[in-house]
């Protein structure tokens, strides 16, 4: 009984009532008034001419034998008709309904060989553009956005679904394209730019909080044309929360006179100011244990309902009927 349920949930019908019209025929020949006589303009044959084979039965033999292929085809055009469909089985995705859009250093600073990866000295570019990738490929159900910045800020990729695109769009970034300094306030604006989506002077919507940027930088402030603080300030009025990860071994707190070293305490009063957590990254593993617990931190994630697929089966019933109606027309022509 169960195998036989799975079987008929396994199919549906697009239009369901079309199969009303099956005993359409038997209702006409009830209900049409029957031909008057000598109304046909079929031809009489004398019995005398009539072979003995017809007379034995062969002709009401054939008729049966049409009759048979009429319904056929009938059936096959109702069923065809009623659009006949095979569900099949989705895969549930991830949800979290949350928005995140990644802010990414692109300085000429982000070029230093001083993490590691794979047991080899690597660019902090490259540690990042690892564990980013993977970090943003484990967010399926989220709408995912990527911008980048130096000396100006670009949008490398609009908030999508597409989680493998803005991994690509993450792998193919490349220093120089938008200049060597470092715009963090720019570049946190562009974000908060594409996440806020309301009509100026109206109020953040209800479920804000699931807009989230996520900003990386490995320096300090020295392009651009906003200070970080009163864009984290704005964030925080905008109901965005801003993660910070302060990259790279030295803090601009003591730095002992080496330039392009990270703003640690800017970046920090930024994620205070709007709500979010700043994190402090000196090697790769401490990259891949941020963006663990950032993933963990903007989890909530659940199994959105699956949209059922569905195969069209109407063609095979519409094969059918179109070889019945050839079958009809052939033995028609040989009689």
């Amino acid at each position: 009984m169960n195998a036989l349920s799975a079987f008929l949930t396994a199919f549906d019908l697009a239009t369901p009532l079309a199969l009303l019209l099956l005993p359409l025929p038997l209702l006409a020949a009830r209900l049409l008034p029957a031909e008057g006589e000598g109304g046909s303009g079929a031809l009489r044959v004398p019995a005398s001419l009539v072979p003995e084979a017809a007379a034995a039965g062969g002709l009401s033999a054939r008729g049966r034998r049409r009759a048979w292929i009429v319904w056929t085809l009938w059936i096959a055009l109702v069923a065809a008709l009623a659009g006949p469909r095979l569900v099949l089985p989705a895969l549930a995705l991830p949800a979290s309904g949350r928005e995140i859009m990644l802010a990414m250093d692109l300085s000429g600073s982000m070029e230093r060989r001083d993490f590691a990866l794979d047991g080899e000295t690597v660019s902090r570019l490259q540690a990042v553009k690892r564990v980013g990738a993977d970090f943003i490929r484990r967010r399926a159900g989220d709408r995912i956005g990527l911008v980048i910045f130096a000396d100006q800020a670009f949008v490398a990729a609009g908030l999508t679904f597409d989680t493998a695109s803005v991994a690509r769009a993450l792998e193919e970034a490349t220093i120089g394209l938008v200049g060597r300094s470092t715009g963090i306030g720019d570049g946190l604006g562009l974000a908060l730019r594409r996440l806020d989506v309301r009509e100026p002077g109206t109020a953040p919507a209800e479920g804000a909080g699931g807009r989230v940027v996520i900003l990386l930088s490995d320096g300090a402030n020295n392009a651009g044309q906003t200070t970080p603080r009163d864009v984290a300030a704005l964030a925080r009025d905008l109901g965005i929360r801003v993660h910070t990860i302060a990259l790279g071994p030295r803090d601009l707190a003591n730095a002992d006179g080496e330039q392009d070293v990270v703003d640690t305490e800017t970046l920090r009063a930024m994620a205070e100011a709007s709500g979010g957590r700043a994190f402090r990254v000196r090697t790769t593993d401490d990259l891949v244990a941020v963006a663990d617990a950032i993933d963990a931190l903007e989890g909530g994630r659940a199994k959105a309902p699956p949209l059922p697929l569905r195969r069209d089966l109407w063609p095979w019933p519409a094969g059918l009927a179109l070889a019945c109606a050839g079958l009809l027309l052939a033995t028609r022509r040989s009689r």
